[in-house]
Order: C-alpha cells, then structure tokens, then sequence
C-alpha cells in the first residue's frame, strides 16, 4: 500500500518503538508514587519536559503532557476561557478549526460563552477583515490553527498577535499539524497557548502535548486532579512520553521533501485543469507543502478515495476526525464552497516514507481515474 496520509497519522518510529518497549518493561513506576521505581519516573518524565520544552523555546513550567491533540486542545481553551471569564465572555475562532475546538466551544457556550466564527478567505486564510470587526469589548480568547489540516494552509499568526497584544487578548494556536515539521519556536513565543500531538510525528497513538504561558492563571477543567500539576488526571504514560520525546525529535531532524513531492504531483494534475480543483494559497510562504487538497470535479470524493485503495493508495477525504460523518470538510466550509463542490474533495499527504516514484503514479491513477469516471460509457 502506497501511504498518502500523514496528515491523519503516522507509522511508528523505529527509534520510538524501541523506546517505548524498553521503558514500558523498565520505567513502570507511577509518577505519584514515592519510592525509587516512581522516582525513576518522575526522573524520565522531567528528562522528556526538559528536551521538548528545548524544542519548542518555552519554559518546562508552562508544558504539560495530555493524551494527545484533542484533549489537549479541550482541556487548555476551557482552562483559560474559565480563568478569565471575569473580563469578558466571547472567542473568536475560524470555520475551519479541528473538531476538538468545535468541542470546547459548545461546551462553554453553555457555560454562558459567546462564540464568533469566521470563515477563509479563498485563499485558505483567515479573514483578518472580519475577523478585527469581530473583536469586541468582551473578548478573551481568539483559537486559530496554525496549519490547517485539510489543505495545508498557515495562517498569519504573526499579524493575528499584534492586533491581539494591544487588546491583551489570549490566543491559542491548535499546532498539532505543524510541530515536527515546521520549527514552532517563533509560534510559541507570541501564543499563549499551543498544543501538539506525538502520532502526527511517528510516535505512538495517545500522547500529546499543551503548552500554556506560566504567566497564565489556569482554572482546572476537572478539580482536585494532581497529575500534570493538576492541569488533567489519569496515571502518566511515561513509557509513551518518552516515545513521543524521542519521535518528536526524529521529526524535527528529518529531511522533509514536500515540496519537490507537491511539485511533481501538481506538475502532472494542472496539465488536466479540466478534471481538477485545487485548494491551497498562492503565496508559498502560507502554503504547508505536505498537504494538498483537492476535488475531482462532479465526482464525490469518497468515490475516488475508494478507486484509489482498491489500486493500492491511501488518502483521504478530510481530517480523520470527521471521517463517516455526514458533512462536508472544515476547510470547505470555512472557504464557503458550495456542498456539492465540497463533496468532491480529497486530501493527500506526503511523509516519511514518501517517494517521488509512488507519487508519479498516485498522479497519473487519479487522473486515469478521473477520466474513467467522468466519460460517459458509449452505448453499442
């Protein structure tokens, strides 16, 4: 099987792997515990905190560890949308934002919350325009994405700081996509808070990472929990920590070659411009080149996915998060496609394990495939 879909997840590391095997055998003990199997623990937890705070440029203080992306996206926009209720009541988000911050959103709109959501320009990027008219007297905390997980854009971040310092107005930044390939440190000195996942950079499934600025008063979503300084519960997984610690800084160290892999796939699509649409921005600078999303035209995008693994080739239809459910992408919405156009779209991603050849013939199946499927069969 020829894999395209890194951006959902990726295949264990070797490096990881082994790591996690060994510890998980000889670092047992529980991080609460006193004696000296928990001490090892703790050490090994503080050793993991130390390099990935090393990683990202931030102080250990502000770096906890989750079961991944979501939850640390959930744990860290309700902790800080709680502790600073007290100056207002609205957030700001973008239509194209990971279903986990769709998540925490509903759940404080119950808590007496107001959420404003803006959608893409159609180059893929957050509308700045709409965006500062929605700011208000009341705003607390702004979530945007860093890369859009779907088509690969990067959101201005920088520019979305500076209109945000001078309201002091918190911003989280969901970095699950970005961390591992895209260097975060310049990111994480202007958020105040980040999160990222270990199964997005070849480490193991149930893992992940939040950071919030110290400075930050935090309000525990559960009380009374004393794992993580009781920023979640739950024993710590030490042997996956490590895991992910070392997988994060394979990643990091890792020869990424999207873009010679996104040229020689879009060389060979945009000669049938006919056939396809492709969704990305035309600055290179906001354009993540692992991900390229795509329609085939007047043909829904779950056809193709299935014709492309009957033949051999993984991708996808969106973010793995959403797979089965009945509507269409983030990203579609958030760039306001209409629904049957939105329909047509499929994701692929390129990784580690990637080559130039697999991806020549991933370009030339999905073209003979569109063919195929768009050609009416002559009647005898």
């Amino acid at each position: 099987m020829h894999y395209f879909d890194y951006a959902a997840t990726t295949p264990l590391h070797p490096s990881a792997a082994h790591v996690y095997s060994e510890l998980s055998q000889l670092c047992y003990g529980n991080t609460s515990s006193l004696h000296e199997v928990g001490t090892e623990a703790v050490n090994t937890l503080t050793f993991c905190r130390e390099e990935l705070a090393k990683m990202l440029d931030v102080d250990t203080a502000g770096l906890y560890f989750t079961s991944g992306g979501t939850e640390s996206n959930l744990l860290s926009i309700i902790s800080l949308a709680k502790a600073n209720r007290h100056k207002g009541n609205h957030i700001i988000t973008t239509m194209g934002e990971h279903p986990s911050i769709d998540s925490a959103l509903e759940y404080l709109k119950k808590d007496g919350f107001n959420v404003t959501t803006i959608p893409f320009t159609e180059e893929g990027i957050v509308n700045l325009e709409l965006f500062e008219n929605a700011l208000t007297s009341e705003t607390v905390l702004v979530s945007i994405q860093h890369v859009n997980p779907e088509i690969g854009t990067i959101q201005p971040l920088n520019k979305i700081a500076e209109i945000l310092k001078e309201r002091s107005i918190l911003l989280h930044s969901d970095c699950v996509q970005s961390f591992g390939k895209i260097d975060l440190k310049s990111i994480a000195s202007i958020v105040d808070s980040l999160t990222i996942s270990s199964h997005k950079v070849y480490g193991p499934k149930g893992v992940g990472a939040a950071y919030i600025q110290p400075r930050h008063r935090l309000v525990p979503v559960f009380p009374g929990l004393v794992h993580e300084s009781g920023f979640r519960g739950g024993t710590v997984n030490v042997p996956g920590i490590a895991a992910f610690t070392t997988a994060a800084d394979c990643a990091i160290k890792m020869d990424h070659q999207g873009k010679s892999f996104r040229d020689a796939f879009l060389n060979k699509i945009q000669k049938h411009h006919e056939l396809f649409t492709i969704y990305q921005s035309p600055n290179s600078n906001l354009q993540f080149q692992n991900i390229i999303g795509l329609g085939v035209r007047n043909v829904e995008g779950q056809l193709i996915m299935l014709e492309l693994n009957r033949l051999g080739f993984a991708i996808s239809t969106g973010s793995a998060c959403q797979v089965g459910q009945q509507h269409a992408s983030k990203a579609m919405m958030a760039l306001q496609v209409p629904s049957q156009q939105a329909s047509e779209f499929i994701r692929i991603s390129f990784g580690r394990d990637t080559t130039l050849d697999s991806v020549n013939e991933l370009a030339d199946r999905l073209i003979e495939i569109a063919n195929k499927i768009r050609t009416p069969i002559k009647e005898n």
